[in-house]
């Protein structure tokens, strides 16, 4: 039996869908339905019940995909073990970074950790925290950084650097007059939100629960999704907003925006996000300790 047979059953199995199968393993979708349908014909068995647009696996089918994940779960081991034995670091790996990170807190580690090894192809992806817990559990990226939480039960999640969220407003504006300001404050304001599903809107939210204070209290002006719109809207006077100090840097020197913390103050974790796996491809170890000691050792050097 092919290998090949057997790895699209696993894929479409995992993720339930022969389109997203079909993405993972860079096939078009009937090539996946060949090889399942050729994988059912050497067990005789039907692995899948296909319902009104809908998969599920049967009896069978569950069987099979037990016995699946266990073989390329020892295929991984294998691999990852003669790796480590021959010191080999080549070869890609994807990352997949939350719009934040990606722009403003990744470059320099990336560059960095390029610097120590050459010889590894690095591949980045941007999407905002629910789109990279989703590309990690699916396999299109080895390995997230994200600044929203992630509640994914197959990822693991490690904290590597806090970060602290501020008021934006812009020089001279009338919430800047006193620091640090009340989330109260802030919402007296015409508000400019980051869009559904962004990691910094989660964390905004999640604030204003833990403060008691109700979504009906926020006038949101407008909901962009890139941090550079944001930062253009509040320039413009069209309200106030909270963002991350590291994406600032540039417009606080340059002064056309000005920023005060919060009263409590307002952090959240970057956290490295990844596949709960006995053992990791070697590339991917080596770039998940790297990003460890760079944001522990140096957390000012993440812009």
């Amino acid at each position: 039996m092919s290998d090949r047979r057997l790895k699209a059953f696993y894929t479409v199995a995992r993720l339930l869908s022969f389109t997203k199968a079909a993405k993972v393993l860079h096939l078009t979708q009937p090539a996946v339905t060949f090889q399942i349908r050729q994988l059912e014909d050497y067990y005789k068995t039907r692995l899948f019940d296909r319902t009104h647009n809908r998969i599920t696996l049967t009896e069978s089918g569950a069987k099979v995909y037990e016995y699946a994940r266990q073989i390329f779960e020892l295929y991984n081991e294998l691999e990852t073990e003669m790796n480590r034995i021959a010191g080999d670091l080549t070869g890609p790996v994807t990352i997949g970074a939350s719009n934040t990170i990606a722009v403003y807190m990744l470059p320099r580690m990336l560059r960095e950790f390029r610097a120590h090894h050459p010889e590894m192809v690095l591949r980045l992806k941007v999407s905002n925290t629910e789109g990279v817990a989703t590309m990690v559990e699916k396999g299109t990226a080895d390995l997230g950084i994200v600044e929203g939480p992630v509640n994914n039960k197959p990822l693991l999640v490690e904290m590597c650097k806090m970060d602290e969220l501020v008021a934006i407003a812009p020089p001279k504006h009338p919430l800047l007059h006193s620091a640090p300001v009340r989330i109260s404050q802030v919402l007296q304001h015409p508000f400019v939100m980051r869009e559904e599903g962004s990691g910094t809107r989660k964390v905004i939210m999640n604030y204003l629960e833990n403060q008691r204070i109700g979504v009906d209290r926020i006038d949101i002006v407008m909901e962009l999704g890139g941090l550079e719109a944001i930062k253009a809207a509040v320039e413009s006077g069209m309200g106030v907003s909270i963002l991350s100090r590291e994406t600032i840097h540039k417009e606080l020197q340059l002064h056309t925006l000005s920023c005060a913390s919060l009263t409590p103050a307002l952090t959240r974790q970057l956290s490295l996000v990844s596949l709960r796996q006995p053992h990791r491809p070697p590339t991917v170890e080596a770039l998940r300790d790297f990003a460890m000691d760079f944001y522990a050792a140096a957390p000012e050097a993440a812009a």
